[in-house]
């Protein structure tokens, strides 16, 4: 089976077909690290992961390459308010930032490029493109001219005099036409600030993936990925510088994920209801919290409550249970039973779903629905009175396969020993016999919480895992 991808750029799902064969090449755009990274910054790090994980999983080496904006006009803002040097600001965040996604499961980046230690090839890539004509500079600053990209709109599907229409020259701005947007913007007074053939100053935004991907990827790559906000203008002016340069398509599949609301409210740091990724990570399991995010497609929206959290987290729970009870059982059984085949077909078949999900354009939302059916099954298979060490292995592995591809690990509570549990069950039994109901109460409660349940019979207290 082929991996079908959907590309913003035809806007239809296409075969994957790389560049080199059993090779990928993915470049997902990074965070400005000027502070810590909230849970829409995180979604894009979680979603693009699975899809290295996946292409892992297939059998391709992959270089995938996630960069760091380190200068930037709000870096500049913050360390002039902490009175620290920019870099003491953007190394501080991008630890920051690896500590959390790496929490969320996320591997690290074959490399993670920093606009700081790309300045050489910054200024060459913008010296190509005024020497091609598509870009100008005045009085130190340099623009490119999107007029001279006859393809400039594709990617957001618009044409440019609709674009023109809504673009605005800024005061102390000295462009020729407004949509002309910058590459190269001249040092204020006291601003950092880098030598290049049109005197002191910094690379404009845009300018930065389109050179860092060239460096690690090539001049054209397999995947651009990043956030829906991200297509225009970012990734589409990275399309016109790129292409103008190279005289070659940038990228061959566009992929974007859906934005993050809260309580139904798109997440705004002007509406202050953003969550920090780390503040959710004190808070929650990192691997419900990914579980969370991998419960919907990544190209749709996905709403943040603390009830569809809860519920992720149920959801997780009744995997982790399901597991759990297999290992169990796993310990009585036999290493043959008469059934074993209709069981593995079964779990033969739990394989070929969960690929069928993961190849239709990585849909983790249909993929963690082959989890349940696994679990379902699982637990169907563990109501039988004889039980095969063969059948309950292949469930595990299955559980375990797809959590790994998923980047969502088994997170094992505190295991209760059999000996424990029947100890906790004497004093429960003495304590009713003195009516001490509240410590009887108690050890019930104690019991749940470690997946226990008891059932008063005729023929005394039973316990079950649950």
């Amino acid at each position: 089976m082929t991996i079908q991808i959907y590309n913003t750029l035809t806007r239809e799902k296409e075969t994957f077909i790389p560049i080199q064969e059993n090779k990928v090449g993915i470049y997902v755009c990074g965070p400005t690290v000027y502070n810590y990274i909230h849970i829409g910054n995180a979604r894009p790090a979680i979603v693009f992961d699975t899809v290295r994980r996946y292409f892992e999983y297939k059998g391709y080496e992959v270089n995938y390459v996630l960069n760091f904006t380190d200068v930037d006009d709000k870096i500049i803002a913050t360390a002039n308010e902490l009175g620290e040097d920019m870099s003491v600001v953007t190394n501080r965040f991008i630890d920051a930032y690896l500590e959390d996604v790496k929490a969320l499961g996320v591997k690290e980046a074959t490399h993670h490029p920093r606009v700081t230690e790309t300045m050489e090839e910054i200024i060459d890539f913008v010296k190509g493109l005024i020497n091609k004509d598509v870009a100008y500079e005045v009085e130190g600053d340099v623009y490119f001219k999107p007029r001279a990209f006859d393809e400039y709109g594709k990617l957001s599907d618009q044409s440019i005099d609709e674009l023109r229409s809504g673009a605005r020259i800024k005061i102390g701005e000295n462009k020729e036409d407004p949509l002309d947007f910058a590459l190269w913007k001249k040092a204020k007074q006291g601003e950092v600030a880098w030598d290049s053939p049109w005197g002191k100053g910094r690379p404009g935004w845009h300018i930065e993936c389109s050179a860092m991907a060239k460096k690690y990827l090539g001049e054209t790559i397999d995947i651009h990925a990043g956030g829906q906000d991200l297509a225009f203008p970012h990734h589409e002016n990275e399309i016109a510088q790129s292409e103008s340069l190279n005289e070659k398509p940038f990228a061959h599949y566009w992929m974007h994920n859906g934005y993050m609301n809260i309580d139904d409210e798109k997440m705004s740091k002007s509406l202050e209801n953003f969550v920090l990724a780390r503040d959710l990570i004190d808070s929650h399991q990192p691997s419900v919290i990914r579980f969370f995010m991998l419960s919907v497609h990544y190209r749709n929206p996905i709403n943040f409550t603390d009830q569809l959290l809860a519920g992720a987290k149920n959801s997780y729970d009744r995997i982790k249970t399901a597991y759990t009870n297999l290992a169990h059982r796993k310990e009585s059984s036999l290493d043959l039973a008469g059934n074993d085949e209709h069981w593995l077909e079964k779990s033969a078949g739990f394989k070929k779903d969960f690929e069928a999900a993961m190849n239709d354009d990585f849909n983790t939302a249909n993929a963690i629905s082959v989890l349940f059916d696994v679990t379902r099954e699982a637990n169907l298979y563990l109501e039988s009175k004889q039980t095969s060490t063969k059948v309950i292995q292949s469930f595990q592995e299955s559980i375990l396969l797809f959590l790994d591809v998923l980047g969502i690990e088994m997170e094992e509570g505190e295991e209760i020993l059999a000996e424990e549990v029947e100890a906790l069950i004497q004093e429960r039994t003495a304590a009713r016999k003195n009516k001490d109901f509240a410590r009887a109460d108690e050890i019930r409660e104690e019991l749940t919480e470690k997946n226990i349940l008891l059932e008063d019979t005729v023929q005394g207290i039973r316990w079950r895992r649950g």
